[in-house]
This record gives C-alpha cells, structure tokens and sequence, in this order.
C-alpha cells in the first residue's frame, strides 16, 4: 500500500506531463514522447492509494430515482480518470453470473450472496444460440427468462452489465453463436459476411427490444452494454470492427441503447478489438503494470475497468482439475482497489454446462469442456461459500462504510440411497420411438438434417445406417467421435484423427450403423469455422463412396423421453455392451435438497433427471460427480435416465459433495 505523499508526487509529474507535451502530442509531431506519457501516465494511475470508505448506499437501484446522468467517465488534472454514477463518483465492484446456467429457482439465492459479499454489479452474457434455438424462434422463458434475472439483481439493490454478444466465448457451444448459421456452406462466422450480418441484425430486432426498457436511463439497472468480445484476439476480417463500430450506432443506438458501451480484450489485443468512442476494457487473471501499456496508449484519459478478473479456469475432458489460489485472487483485488480500478470477477459463481450446452478448446486436439463449470469461482457450482468468498468479503467490509448484509444461509445437501437400475433399452430398440429417420443418398451433417423447420439439429447423437456386402478399409470424415457398429457389434471407434478402420469380411450383406456424437463445438478462435458435426462428406470403403443412408437424429429432448415411456423395457440381468438407455428411480423425502451423482462403475454418457438433461459423464475426469439440484427433484420418486454409450455400469450412488 502506498502513502499519500508519494501518491501526489505522481499527480504532480501528471500535471507537468500534461502541460508540457499534450500540446506536442495534440499537433502530431511527438509519437514517441506520446508513447512515454502513456506509459507513465498509466504507471501513474496504477500508483496505490491508501484505502478510503466507499459508501455508496446511496448509489443502488432502488435508492438512487433521479436517472438524468448515468454511468459516466470522468478525467480532470490532479486526478486519476475516474467513474461516476448520477454525478457521483463510483468504482465498479463486479461479478458475473450467467442466468442460464443456473436454476431459475436459485437465481435469488446466487444474487443475495453476490450482494453480501459486497459486490455493487452484476455482469452476465447473453447466449444467442439458447434465445434463438430456430431462425426467428425465441426463447426468453423459463431459465432464459433474462429481463427476470436482471429485474431481480434490481431488486437485491445489483447494477447490471449486459454483455450480449453476439459472439459471448463464455466456454459455451460455438461460443454462443446458433449452429443453424453453419447450414450455410459459404458461412464464415465473426465477419462482414452477408449472411452473418442479416442474422445478427434480426436476432438483436428482437433482444434489444427486451434490454431498452431494462436501462438505468429507463430506471432499470442496466448500467453498460458490451458491444462484440474479444475480437481482438480474432481479428480475421480488417471491416468487422469498421463493421461493429457502425453495428454499435444502428444495432444498439438505434434501437434504443443509451448507456455506456464498452468492449472488451485480453491485455495485448486490446488495440486490435476497441472501437473509437467505446470505452475499452481488458481482461486478465493478475495485477502486472505492464499488462495495462496497451490500454494506457488508447485511452490514457479513462478510467481503467478489468471486464474480467479470472479468479480460477474451466475444465475439459480428460485434463485436469484447474484451481486458483485464494491468497492472490484477494491481494489482486485489494491492488484493484487501491488502484481506484473498476473489476469484475469471472466468475463469481460459474454454475453448470447443463445439457449439451458446453464448448469445447482445440489446440491440435478436440477437448469438450466438462458439464461442471465451477471455474474454481467465488461460490462454488452449487452456491456453497469458498475461501475466496470469505477472504474477498472480509475485504470489501474494510472499505465499505456501510454493513454488509448478512450471510444467507446454505442450500441443504443430502446423500440419498443407491440406486440399481431395473430397466435397459438398446439404443436399436429405441430407434422407432424417434423422429421420422431422414432418407439421404448420402451422409448428411447434423446442421444440414432437413428437421426443425429446416433448422437442422444443434446438439446431441446422430445415427448412420446403410447397408454393405463387403468388408475393407472403411473411411469416413468424423466430428466429434463415432462409434462403429455391424448390425449389433461394436467394430471400432473413429474421431476427427482416426478416419479409417478395418471392416473384417463378412459372408452376407449387414447393417454398417455409425453412431456420432457431438461432443461440444469449439467456442474459441478460427477454428469456431469448421465445426459442423456428424459425417461430413462421404463414407467410402476402399475408397468407394456409400451410398443409401437412414439417418436418425438424437436430440433426446423431453418430449422423447415421454415417447420412452411406451416402449418395452428389459429387465437388467448382466452387463450389456452398447448404447444404451438405463432406468431406475431415485427415492428422496419430502423436501428434496441437492445431491450429486456419482457414476465412478459407468463409463460414457448423459444422465437425465424427470426429463431434464444434467450433462455429459465420462471415465476419463477429471469430473467425477454431476451436480443434481434439488430444485428439480419431486418428493419421493424420481426417474432417473442414463444413455451409456459403451457398458452398463452397476449402481448409481449420491453424494452430499462434489468430486471434480
């Protein structure tokens, strides 16, 4: 922490630095003295100050009612640029929560524990594939129901940062951005391509009529709107952010957006993603002075505000569990503030990738993101207190002037009995209990299927059958993973390294069936280009293309699982190999409370509670256990699903703690 006095000997080398070379900067012809008075300028800003008491209980939602002047920037000499809300002075204590990754039922229960831990902002994205499922279908019910959340972080006295996209990253499927973009052949997403910008304008038609009336202008808590995130380190089309910048005029402006726009970049891309009149903010996961010279050389005369302070990371398949240190998310905070810089903290709760909702990362190799999506954040994924949260709170109250609110109590855990599933249906059983098969002369990608209204299929399986009357070196262009049957029997795996295997000879024609998972599209970078997923192109045996395709799409919505119930379940006598769908019920009490699943004896699939998807479990970890709200069990009975894609497992166990 520093002292005042060497505080104001560096305001006293601003003042001298502003007006000895602004007029030199100004007339163009000192670009490397401008380079320098960035440099200590920022250096300058970054100087600690000793802690003073922020009271801004005056400064919520439902306290402050004259909204004529909302969240704006202010710089003056003698001070560092600074933030005010109504006219008042205000640094922004942020954290983010994502709404769709949370139970609806417990969205009161994240948002008071962000409140009493001391937090003014609430930060959330906005996922454009969730809310536009079908080319002009939306979805803003239920655990979408977006202009709830932010009315309820209004309630709990919460500002609110919109992010919307419409690119998010987030770890979520292809970024956020609607597979049905890729039916498209000539698609290339993330640029002034046609056909993406008509889409983006007539999703945000339709999301920026719900955010207007949300604004702090409008006397709701929406203090600031993200335009775009993280071009910068996308940076593949020159005209996009020519593009955007004219996207943010018409597409936000013009439609009724009056607060503070803002973009955000990692540290050493932040010249390549702003936009001339939004304020730039970056991202970062430690308190470094050299990570703020690109910024400082932008917008030396702004206040500094880190759009995300990375408090842990995700998880993805078969890596390990990642983990921050409490110790030094604090003191990076504690510098945040002393610095007078505004932050917002990724995450503070990071919830679950329920469904098929989660990414996935390719450096060289294909890793889907784990179901969890704890991050390692201040609370964990089901809303428990961790130590970040407790040392973070202990240090807002030493410079907050008012008492914080009181801790709300901990969602109850329970362990409830085993549970043996009694029932089991091959996948082969299931097939007549879907959709209509498509009929296709060749394979088709899962985007392209001719369902959903012509949308195609987003997530989940998709089958192959066709027939073949000989064996061979069989070829076939995969996403993600495959497994490969005769009729019933399991003849290989293939994925997007492994594109050939070895069909043995066989004496009569048999059923070639290529069962093909869609295990994530990547949210990050180029590649977010190719991810149409299923078979794309043909399948050829000894380089002869097949031909004649039934294609069944599994999507297993709720609806399926309703069709499900007619069928003629077996009993479960011995271990069976293949896919295949297990039923059991799981007995709690009368006043459900949340659980984990533990499925350590199972090896590959999806679990599903009363119809609704929990998310992938794997053998390879690191997760180990699925969070189970309790918000989504019934008193005592509870069908539980799992699709196990390759051997039953025997017992499906609870338990009261997590294992990631």
């Amino acid at each position: 922490m520093g002292t005042p006095r060497r505080f104001s000997r560096c305001l006293s080398w601003k003042r001298i630095l502003c007006i000895c070379f602004v007029p030199l900067i100004l007339s163009g012809f000192a670009p490397r003295v401008k380079d320098k008075v960035g440099l200590i300028y920022a250096n300058a800003q970054l100087q600690p100050a000793p802690y003073s008491m922020f009271n801004w209980s005056h400064l919520t939602p439902l306290t402050l009612k004259d909204r004529s002047v909302g969240l704006e920037t202010e710089s003056r000499v003698g001070s560092k640029p600074y933030f005010t809300l109504g006219g008042h002075k205000f640094l922004i204590f942020g954290g983010s929560i994502h709404y769709f990754r949370v139970p609806r039922e417990y969205w009161r229960d994240r948002l008071l524990k962000l409140k009493a831990c001391g937090f003014n902002t609430l930060t959330t994205y906005v996922p454009w594939n969730l809310h536009e499922p079908e080319r002009g279908k939306f979805d803003f019910s239920g655990n979408l129901d977006l202009e709830a959340f932010v009315l309820m972080a209004e309630e709990i006295g919460l500002w609110v940062i919109l992010r919307p996209g419409p690119y998010i990253c987030s770890e979520i499927d292809l970024g956020g951005l609607p597979s049905w973009l890729l039916q498209d052949p000539k698609m290339i997403l993330r640029t002034t391509y046609k056909g993406f910008v008509e889409a983006v304008d007539k999703y945000f038609d339709h999301l920026i009529s719900r955010v207007v009336p949300l604004q702090y202008h409008r006397g709701g808590p929406v203090i600031a709107v993200q335009v775009e995130n993280e071009y910068g380190s996308f940076a593949k089309d020159k005209d996009y952010m020519p593009y955007v910048q004219k996207f943010s005029q018409q597409a936000l402006l013009e439609r009724g957006i009056v607060e503070l726009l803002m973009t955000s970049d990692d540290t050493e891309n932040v010249l390549k993603g702003h936009i001339k009149g939004v304020l730039a903010t970056i991202n970062m996961n430690t308190f470094e002075k050299s990570a703020f010279k690109q910024l400082s050389l932008l917008q030396s005369n702004k206040p500094i505000m880190i759009m995300e302070f990375w408090v842990g990371w995700f998880d993805t398949w078969g890596g390990e569990h990642m983990v921050g240190n409490p110790e030094d998310v604090a003191e990076t905070v504690s510098k945040f503030i002393t610095s007078e810089i505004s932050f917002n903290v990724y995450m503070f709760h990071g919830g679950t990738n329920f469904g098929f909702m989660n990414g996935a990362t390719y450096f060289g190799i294909h890793r889907a993101v784990v179901t969890s999506y704890d991050y390692d954040a201040v609370l964990t994924e089901a809303g428990d207190y961790t130590e970040k949260y407790f040392k973070l709170r202990r240090l807002f109250r030493s410079v907050l002037a008012v008492p914080l609110p009181p801790l709300p109590k901990l969602t109850p855990k329970a362990e409830y009995p085993s549970v043996k599933p009694s029932l089991y249906l091959p996948l082969w059983d299931v097939l007549q209990y879907l959709n209509e098969p498509v009929i296709s002369n060749t394979p088709v990608n899962m985007e392209n299927l001719p369902i959903n209204s012509g949308n195609g299929q987003s997530y989940g399986f998709v089958l192959y059958e066709t027939s073949i009357c000989s064996g061979g070196s069989l070829h076939a262009n995969v996403q993600d993973t495959a497994q490969v049957f005769l009729n019933e029997i399991s003849i290989g795996l293939l994925d997007d390294h492994t594109k050939k295997l070895n069909i043995p000879k066989i004496k009569k024609c048999q059923l070639l069936r290529i069962l093909v998972e869609n295990q994530g599209r990547v949210n990050f970078s180029w590649k977010i280009q190719d991810q149409r997923k299923g078979l794309t192109g043909s399948v050829t045996i000894n380089n002869v293309p097949l031909k004649g395709f039934v294609i069944y799409s599994l999507e297993m919505t709720m609806s399926f699982f309703e069709r499900l119930r007619f069928a003629p379940w077996r009993p479960v006598t011995e271990s069976y190999l293949g896919p295949a769908f297990y039923l059991g019920t799981l007995k709690v009490d009368s006043s459900p409370k949340d659980t984990f699943l533990s499925l350590l004896t199972w090896n590959s699939g999806f679990a599903f509670i009363n119809g609704r998807n929990l998310g992938r479990y794997s053998i390879i970890g690191p997760q180990e256990t699925l969070y189970l709200p309790g918000a989504w069990l019934h008193p005592e009975d509870n069908e539980i699903i799992l699709f196990e894609k390759r051997k039953s497992g025997s017992y499906i166990q609870t338990t009261n703690e997590p294992m990631l």
